[in-house]
């Protein structure tokens, strides 16, 4: 692994949203080039904020983020987009009015002639997205829609993505889906670091993983590792899985 690039690297976060209330209590983590990082955890453990706090939209107190060795602490989204990060959140990730292709435009609104380029790799990826691309994201489902979120942040070409529980909502058909283009988009060389409710399964598609327990990591170690110990399953995976 030290012989890949380190992409990310965050260190001894404390961060908040409201003044003197932290979420993260001395959180890190690193990812390499190429790999896919899990973050798993219970219920208001931190893992959407460290996320965000990764993302500048969290107020970090201290500690840093580091992209490629260069100190990206606090800044703003814009200038993460343009370094190469992406975001996709949960929720509210479409523009419901808009068709698929405008999506995909808004994702290169800096940048208007690499569209097609990135129009292209985008829907070589997600073909769906191609042969639909006049209809309204408002009409799809949630699983579409996630597709669409995703391929808009694709069109940015990331070097890292940041993806905020892309199964929450989803059958369980629809989530195994997420879930393969999620592998998919990472086979394609996009770093990805996942926030995932559904933590066994992310676990079973992940590098690495990390459990976040109330605000701080408790446990870290490969997708395959923390998904046979013994403990693990015991503390976490019992409840957080659903099956």
């Amino acid at each position: 692994m030290s012989s890949r690039e380190l992409v990310v690297h965050a260190e001894d976060l404390v961060a908040g949203y409201l003044p003197g209330i932290n979420i993260l209590n001395g959180c890190s983590l690193t990812a390499y080039q190429g790999e896919l990082i899990g973050i798993i955890g219970p219920n208001g453990a931190g893992k959407s904020t460290l996320l965000k706090a990764v993302f500048g939209q969290v107020n970090i107190r201290s500690g840093r983020v580091l992209l490629k060795g260069e100190d990206i602490t606090g800044l703003k989204a814009n200038k993460l987009v343009e370094k190469g990060v992406a975001f996709v959140p949960q929720t509210n990730n479409v523009f419901p009015s808009l068709t698929i292709e405008e999506n995909l435009e808004m994702g290169v609104f800096q940048t208007p002639k690499r569209f097609k380029e990135r129009f292209e790799f985008v829907t070589e990826l997600f073909p769906d997205l191609g042969k639909r691309k006049n209809q309204r994201a408002g009409s799809l489902s949630g699983g579409e829609r996630q597709m669409v979120a995703m391929g808009r942040a694709l069109m940015t070409d990331p070097s890292v993505l940041l993806l905020d529980e892309p199964s929450a909502g989803l059958s369980p058909v629809r989530q195994d889906e997420t879930f393969i283009r999620v592998k998919e988009v990472n086979a394609a060389g996009v770093t990805v670091i996942m926030v995932e409710q559904n933590a066994r399964r992310c676990l079973q598609i992940c590098d690495r993983a990390y459990v976040l327990d109330q605000g701080k990591d408790a446990y870290t170690g490969t997708g395959r590792d923390l998904l046979n110990d013994p403990k693990m399953v015991e503390l976490y995976l019992g409840n957080l899985a659903e099956l």
